[in-house]
């Protein structure tokens, strides 16, 4: 069974107010998303963010996999994908993307390889979704387009393209 949450262009509208609040924290930044699912979140947040701004918005990817605490806990094999960073984050606010936050596990992730890359002047955690009340790691999002009050056992799926939708979905048995 699933509800949706959102769709089409109260998703596309929520990206746009995403991406003035970034604006508003100051410039110059650089996003990164967070592979896999970060990147669709990242690439729409820069679409928005050059429409909106004239400064040069660096775009990069980062695959947080050797950095998880649970790598070693999965039967299943992840096959680490290759970072894209084309530009030095010292000195730069950096926009870690994610497209949902959850126990904060990821985030961490990504702080510590940030950490092995450089040293960025700041920080910063934009979520399309953050699930409230479930944290294991004390982080909160600077940014966060919806805020929903989910189940451990319920799953929230975010799809970005041309029919945007963002749903949560679950058993019962």
């Amino acid at each position: 069974m699933h509800r949706v949450v959102a769709e089409g262009r109260q998703v596309e509208l929520t990206l746009r107010r995403m991406a003035l609040q970034v604006i508003e924290r100051g410039t110059p930044f650089a996003l990164i998303g967070i592979q896999p699912r970060g990147i669709p979140v990242a690439e729409a947040l820069h679409g928005y963010l050059t429409q909106l701004t004239e400064a040069t918005v660096h775009l990069g990817y980062l695959d947080v996999t050797f950095w998880r605490d649970d790598l070693h806990q999965s039967s299943k094999l992840r096959v680490p994908r290759p970072a894209h960073l084309p530009f030095s984050i010292e000195g730069k606010v950096v926009w870690l993307v994610d497209d949902v936050l959850y126990t904060g596990r990821t985030t961490r992730a990504a702080l510590d390889a940030l950490r092995d890359i450089g040293r960025p002047a700041a920080a910063r955690l934009a979520v399309l979704v953050e699930r409230r009340g479930l944290r294991e790691v004390p982080l909160m999002p600077d940014c966060a387009g919806f805020v929903l009050d989910t189940h451990p056992s319920e799953r929230v799926i975010v799809r970005l393209g041309p029919q945007p939708v963002i749903q949560i979905e679950w058993n019962r048995s």
